[in-house]
């Protein structure tokens, strides 16, 4: 066992006791020598200090130099992280543009000669038919990137990037738009998609499915009245609530700037109650005849 002797310039090795050069060398090996070569290893005589000394020097170096290479390694992959990303995020924007273009346009176009020529014309069936064909295949590629990423970062597809894949899951059949509200749901907690989409999704789910309306977001046309007013909304005295906890504003103020209708609790109240006892009396009727 290697301890310091009595003296303060002297080492003591078993009963050799061999004084260092001066004390220089001696706070070299006490503090350089200790922590990398074992008190065992060590015989201390004027040829093996220069020999262990060169052993720390080079093993120094090479720590120097494995550090250098792990940081130069680091940066590298750093680098390539980072372009790989922005790649991603290039490529993930151009084949969005692509879907909403595609998606959109014969859209467009069918709507405008819907208007020219009537909803029944051949003109607007030609581009009905193309848009079909398009959002066959525009829905498996969102379907892809929903894989891919769950929702993507807004960082990565922006506020346009969201308007696409909710436009193109809202032309989905209903089962596929069904699917997709727990992730749309989590999205909005995540702030990855404002509000106003899963709004969007969720009441107009409900009104396909002749259902009462969660947060209020969808009108209809009445002919009766030959007025608009809000499809039925489940408990409307708590909607507000329903719709902050979702980060939206109250619904008489999104009702008013949106469509510039007077909500009426009141009358909203009444109106679920008769839809309630209409539903109700359907699902007897549609029981008595099975």
């Amino acid at each position: 066992m290697v301890k310091r002797s009595e003296y303060p310039n002297v080492l003591s090795y078993g009963s050799q006791n061999i004084k260092a050069a001066n004390d220089i060398q001696y706070e070299v090996v006490k503090t350089a020598l200790y922590p990398f070569i074992t008190p065992e290893n060590i015989i201390f005589n004027s040829v093996s200090f220069q020999r262990n000394l060169k052993a720390l020097v080079m093993l120094k170096f090479v720590l120097i130099l494995i550090l250098l290479s792990t940081l130069s390694c680091a940066n590298k992959n750093k680098s390539e992280r980072a372009t790989n990303t922005s790649q991603k995020t290039e490529n993930l924007i151009a084949v969005l543009d692509t879907i909403w273009q595609t998606e959109q346009t014969p859209i467009r176009l069918r709507d405008s000669l819907m208007e020219i020529y009537g909803t029944e014309s051949e003109e607007a069936a030609v581009y009905q038919k193309i848009y079909r064909k398009n959002h066959s295949v525009n829905i498996e590629k969102v379907k892809k990137i929903l894989r891919a990423n769950q929702w993507p970062e807004p960082s990565m597809i922006g506020d346009q990037g969201n308007i696409t894949i909710c436009n193109v899951l809202q032309h989905a059949d209903q089962e596929t738009r069904e699917s997709y509200i727990p992730l749309m749901r989590q999205a909005v907690l995540n702030k990855k998609l404002a509000p106003r989409y899963l709004v969007r999704a969720e009441d107009r789910i409900a009104t396909d499915k002749g259902e009462l309306q969660r947060y209020g977001g969808q009108m209809k046309y009445y002919p009766e009245t030959k007025s608009f007013n809000v499809w039925p909304v489940y408990d409307p005295a708590n909607v507000d609530k329903r719709r902050a906890e979702i980060g939206l504003g109250p619904i008489a103020v999104f009702l008013k700037s949106r469509f510039d209708f007077e909500w009426n609790l009141e009358e909203q109240i009444q109106r679920t109650l008769l839809f309630e006892r209409e539903q109700h009396k359907t699902k007897q009727i549609n029981n008595n005849t099975k």
